[in-house]
């Protein structure tokens, strides 16, 4: 079940007339509650997020970034994350007991995340151990539920973002002979890629099959990969990099470890969010650049580096379409709520698992 359909039934949905408001009179009353608020009010801004929504942020970042630049501000009341229903489970997680955690649009979900159950994991897990015994370790991306998050932390794993992955796996290699990674796939494999781990000592786990997807013993595999992954780095393929190069061998082709083997491997250069925006902020002018990453991104460097060439990899890419939920009209619909003191979309870890998720991501913190 996703996540939309599990906290919907809890929550209003925005009045419609906000669609009809006008664009200028919503960004006047945005500003005016900001001013108004101060320090009590705070709003970071994921990178994927709509240009509309990413002009009222505090602050810009990764999922992770975000969430320790909250936990920082303890003078905020109210925190709108503006991303995706993990990134504010995982706000709520670090910051204090006095601080909301607010999401603007509560259909925000993430399918990468919707991808590994409780459920699913707790049989992975049982029937896993059963072949090969105690000897895995648990690691979850942060593009995670809270849920999954806690399961790798009673278990002595961790998590890892997409800038921290090879140190994070290296630590777990050290730990145990083999590690399951979660949620997705392809950072898993490319990263282990990277350390020297060759593919066939990798395979991946079918949460619905229920089985590992290979012919060799499972002995023999180090890495156990989760069958998920993000819809929208998937959509880049080799043929798109093949026509890149083919129109000018000059551009450089530089993408995200969420894409698949092939494509990391056939591209200039791979990195995280964080790497990708450094990478091109650091170039210079003149500099073409062919990016496989969320589209609002990629729109958003070329915006501010007209000196340079910068566009997607897929031209006919759509933006995160999860991502996209939290627009102006639920920004200013959210904001208003707090304003009159009935705030909407708080998310609440429980205390339990919260716990657990909160060992696994500081297990993170001690060893990158």
């Amino acid at each position: 079940m996703s996540i939309f359909n599990e906290v919907m039934p809890q929550y209003p949905m925005m009045p419609a007339a906000y669609r009809d408001i006008p664009t200028e009179e919503m960004e006047r009353r945005v500003w005016e509650i900001k001013q108004k608020h101060g320090d009590a009010l705070l709003i970071p801004g994921h990178h994927y997020q709509r240009d509309e929504v990413v002009q009222f942020a505090d602050m810009t970042g990764d999922s992770l970034e975000l969430a320790r630049l909250s936990a920082q501000n303890t003078k905020a009341r109210h925190i709108v994350f503006c991303g995706v229903h993990f990134m504010a489970e995982t706000c709520d997680i670090l910051t204090q007991p006095h601080q909301k955690v607010i999401l603007p649009d509560m259909r925000a979900g993430c399918s990468m995340a919707d991808m590994a159950n409780m459920a699913q994991t707790e049989v992975a897990w049982r029937l896993l151990t059963e072949q090969v015994g105690d000897s895995i370790l648990p690691l979850t991306y942060v593009n995670s539920t809270a849920e999954i998050k806690a399961f790798v932390g009673r278990h002595g794993g961790a998590t890892v973002t997409s800038s921290n992955a090879r140190q994070v796996i290296s630590w777990a290699l050290k730990q145990r002979k083999r590690i399951l990674f979660l949620p997705d796939q392809h950072l898993g494999r490319n990263t282990a890629f990277q350390l020297g781990i060759p593919l066939d000592e990798m395979a991946v786990w079918d949460p619905y099959a229920q089985r590992l997807l290979t012919d060799r013993d499972a002995e023999d595999i180090r890495i156990i990969l989760w069958k998920g992954h993000c819809s929208v780095h998937e959509k880049f393929t080799t043929a798109q990099i093949e026509e890149t190069k083919r129109l000018d061998p000059e551009v450089r082709v530089i993408v995200h470890p969420e894409c698949t083997h092939d494509v990391v491997i056939a591209a200039d250069d791979a990195g995280s969010t964080k790497y990708i925006i450094d990478r091109i902020n650091e170039a210079p002018p003149g500099s073409k650049w062919s990016v496989g990453t969320e589209m609002n991104l990629v729109r958003r460097l070329a915006a501010q580096h007209p000196e340079q060439q910068i566009v997607s990899l897929n031209p006919d890419l759509c933006p995160c379409l999860t991502m996209n939920r939290i627009d102006l009209p639920h920004l200013l619909w959210s904001l208003e709520c707090i304003d009159r003191g009935e705030p909407t979309g708080i998310i609440q870890v429980p205390q339990a698992i919260a716990e657990d998720a909160k060992s696994a991501l500081e297990r993170m913190f001690e060893h990158v």
